[in-house]
């Protein structure tokens, strides 16, 4: 992201320097506060469309209800917002943050009477996990770290100071040598990636964990799901264990930010082939259609056009 960019910041564009946030805020010092990750895309007729849009925003004031944070902007006007953003930073394809935050007021932990924040920005951004992930896999590793389970933080939320599990887990697996660590539930099951929902193939059928598990119920997540079945391949919400990981002929990242990204190895041990396999591949080429506007008969309700 350039200095020469706007930044949507408690309903006005401001320039990029502007949008500061004081030493004390609280959300800064105990980490409550809300976010989503978003991508528009520069679609096949020339235009550009922001990907699931709504449910986003609808997600990010979930998240805030979560948090117990009276969210100050409704879907409809994060979803005018967003389009504002982009449009002024003339931005054809992109990612986006929106971000609802505590600042000054009270360093006390409660923090019910601090003012609350909301920003937008937007920027060019590749692939999140490199050009040649998305065609030769990356190497990821299980982590020390358990993903936090539903009795000790809000799962389906996202909040911003969960993430540190997953910033501990990613920067450990990162110093060890590894593209992504791949973290199990308290019972030992396979959750998530540190950012991303995961799948696994065998024998032709997807499964990847349940919406009730400790997971994030992942836009991406939702949306592939839907176009391989749709397509006939059959997808089942199943819990999975860490050597069925093993065994698998085929696994697979999806989210926002690594849109569909193969796994070729998880802790030294080749997955299939060791390379991008056919239903992973058919799941990329599915998504891209979809964000590209190409499926227009089917999920055009998919894109907002900026």
């Amino acid at each position: 992201m350039t200095s020469d960019q706007k930044i949507w910041f408690d309903g006005e564009l401001v320039d990029f320097e502007a949008a500061n946030t004081h030493f004390l805020s609280h959300s800064l010092h105990y980490g409550l506060g809300a976010f989503e990750g978003i991508r528009a895309y520069k679609t096949s007729d020339g235009r550009t469309a922001v990907f699931r849009l709504p449910e986003h925003m609808r997600r990010l004031i979930d998240s805030c209800r979560c948090a117990t944070i009276e969210a100050p902007y409704s879907v409809p006007q994060l979803v005018e917002a967003t389009l504002q953003v982009v449009r002024a930073n003339q931005l054809a394809a992109c990612y986006i943050r929106p971000l609802v935050w505590l600042g000054r007021g009270t360093i006390k932990v409660g923090g019910h009477d601090n003012i609350i924040h909301t920003a937008i920005a937007a920027w060019t951004w590749g692939a999140y996990l490199g050009d040649k992930a998305l065609t030769e896999g990356v190497q990821c590793t299980i982590s020390s770290f358990t993903r936090m389970g539903i009795g000790s933080h809000l799962e389906k939320a996202k909040i911003t100071g969960q993430y540190t599990n997953s910033v501990l887990a990613k920067r450990d697996a990162n110093m060890k040598g590894f593209d992504e660590a791949i973290l199990l539930d308290a019972q030992g099951y396979v959750s998530e990636g540190s950012g991303e929902n995961i799948f696994v193939v065998r024998d032709g059928i997807v499964r990847t964990p349940p919406r009730g598990a400790s997971i994030l119920a992942g836009l991406t997540r939702d949306s592939v799901m839907q176009l391989l079945s749709a397509s006939g391949v059959e997808v089942r919400e199943e819990m999975i264990t860490r050597s069925e990981l093993f065994m698998a002929d085929e696994v697979f990242f999806t989210g926002t930010a690594a849109e569909i990204t193969p796994v070729r190895a998880v802790d030294g041990r080749k997955i299939g082939a060791g390379a991008r396999g056919p239903i992973t591949e058919k799941a990329q080429s599915l998504y891209l259609s979809a964000v590209r506007g190409e499926r227009a008969e089917r999920n055009e309700s998919w894109l907002t056009y900026v």
